[in-house]
């Protein structure tokens, strides 16, 4: 699948990919603007390439803690408009293969948290290249073992011009728990009677 001709980040713009990504405006940015804020946190010295991504967990937004400052802001990752979105930034080491791209640090922030339960909606990646930059393999196989084939990836370069694509066309034919006989663990489960 050719990837989709990047797009400017206006309102008209983002409308007409809703289809794809099923956010609202509000919801689509504000994962640019905290994938963009984590991708200036990014620790990266010796490639210099920052990025910062942004998972957009499901559901209603949680209640912030009372009198606890997390580092996303006073609210926590939650913010001030409600939305529990958990960032990541790469974070590199002199020993090269032991860095850790910006996607994984947000999800497993997320899986930390107990977030994954609730399943992902959308995942953001922000960097500094001339053009939007998808997750590296890795990356893409570690999101495959959380989040639904169908949700949205979106991409954005250092002007914040965005592309929007589906895991499932990121990562095709992909590998994952149930192709080992166990039923998706680390997905969202269905919320049964009782369940707190």
């Amino acid at each position: 699948m050719k990837p989709p001709k990047p797009l400017p980040p206006t309102d008209e713009a983002i409308r007409a990919t809703e289809p794809i990504h099923g956010l609202g405006g509000a919801e689509f940015r504000a994962l640019l603007d905290r994938a963009s804020d984590a991708k200036a946190r990014a620790y990266c010295p010796y490639s210099r390439f920052r990025v910062g991504a942004a998972a957009l967990v499901r559901g209603a937004a949680r209640q912030p803690l009372d009198g606890v400052d997390g580092p996303d802001g006073p609210d926590g990752p939650d913010g001030p408009d409600g939305l529990v979105v958990v960032v990541g930034a790469n974070v590199e080491n002199a020993s090269y293969p032991v860095g850790t791209c910006a996607e994984r640090v947000a999800l497993g922030r997320a899986v930390v948290d107990g977030h994954h339960r609730r399943g992902f909606r959308a995942l953001a990646v922000a960097t500094d290249a001339d053009e939007p930059a998808s997750p590296c393999g890795m990356c893409r196989q570690f999101i495959r073992e959380f989040c639904d084939l169908d949700m949205p990836i979106i991409m954005f370069d250092k002007t914040n011009h965005f592309i929007v694509m589906k895991l499932e066309d990121l990562l095709p034919l992909s590998f994952g728990p149930a192709n080992l006989g166990v039923p998706d663990p680390g997905k969202a489960k269905p919320e049964t009677p009782g369940d707190a």
